[in-house]
């Protein structure tokens, strides 16, 4: 009975790592077939192996300039998403003040209206700002987008901290900020890391806003600059499966060191202390 158990295990792992997995391994066979293979019956492994569409990619594209731009915003949005998680956390949860727990709710609930009502009142706002068409203004958007969900990630994690602790961070001469960063922030590492790479991800594959506020070549992030070859009539499919592989490698590298830290500061963040 053990052993039949073991084996349906082992079965269903496969199966459920086949079913996400089966896709990025697909496409990333496929970008090192030619032109005339990926338009003939489908083949597991490459009967011609070739970086021709990673040298057209380059070439044709500014990929690299995409790319750069992308790790500007995202990284830019997570650690800045992260600062201002940890210190609207703190104040959240454990500061005292009239209104503190309808702030929470009025935080929470922005994530129920969809996202596209706002995209208009944004480009206004941006648009007075002078900062349409610019690293920092979509950066602005991105942060806001996660920062609800960061401050709820860590509502656990701050909860959870003895008083006794502050309280002692406090009579040793530390002030609010001092204690949010020497004292919670440690505490709390697998959840601040939780809410930077989520900021990361989202930021990093971040389209409708991103389409809409950025308009020159040169501050594109990639979903915006790839968008470039899905054409009504001609896709160039080599291209595209080849930046499809590109641009998933940050993701897979980040969550490969920091997966652990990403599933466990989410699960601690969904229990209520």
């Amino acid at each position: 009975m053990r052993v039949l158990r073991s084996v349906l295990k082992y079965i269903l792992a496969i199966s459920v790592l086949s079913i996400f997995m089966g896709p990025m391994l697909w496409v990333a066979v496929n970008s090192f077939k030619t032109v005339s293979e990926l338009l003939s019956k489908p083949t597991l492994v490459p009967r011609t192996f070739t970086f021709e569409h990673y040298q057209q990619l380059l070439k044709r594209t500014s990929f690299l300039r995409y790319f750069a731009n992308s790790v500007i915003v995202a990284v830019a949005t997570a650690t800045i998403t992260a600062v201002i998680g940890a210190l609207g956390a703190y104040s959240v949860f454990r500061c005292r003040y009239p209104g503190r727990n309808l702030l929470f709710k009025m935080l929470i609930s922005s994530y129920a209206l969809p996202k596209v009502l706002v995209l208009v009142p944004l480009y206004v706002a941006l648009a007075k700002l002078n900062i349409i068409d610019s690293r920092t203004g979509i950066v602005l958007v991105h942060v806001m987008l996660v920062v609800p969900f960061s401050v709820w990630t860590l509502r656990s994690f701050f909860q959870n901290v003895p008083v006794e602790i502050e309280e002692a961070a406090l009579i040793d001469g530390c002030n609010r900020l001092q204690t949010v960063f020497k004292v919670f922030v440690p505490l709390a590492a697998p959840g601040i890391a939780a809410i930077w790479l989520n900021a990361f991800l989202m930021s990093w594959s971040e389209y409708l806003f991103a389409s809409t506020l950025i308009i020159t070549d040169s501050v594109k992030t990639l979903p915006v600059g790839l968008a470039y070859f899905l054409q009504e009539y001609s896709i160039e499919w080599g291209i595209m499966l080849a930046a499809s592989v590109l641009v998933a490698v940050p993701a897979v590298v980040g969550f490969a060191f920091a997966g652990k830290y990403f599933i466990q500061g989410l699960t601690a963040g969904g229990v209520k202390g």
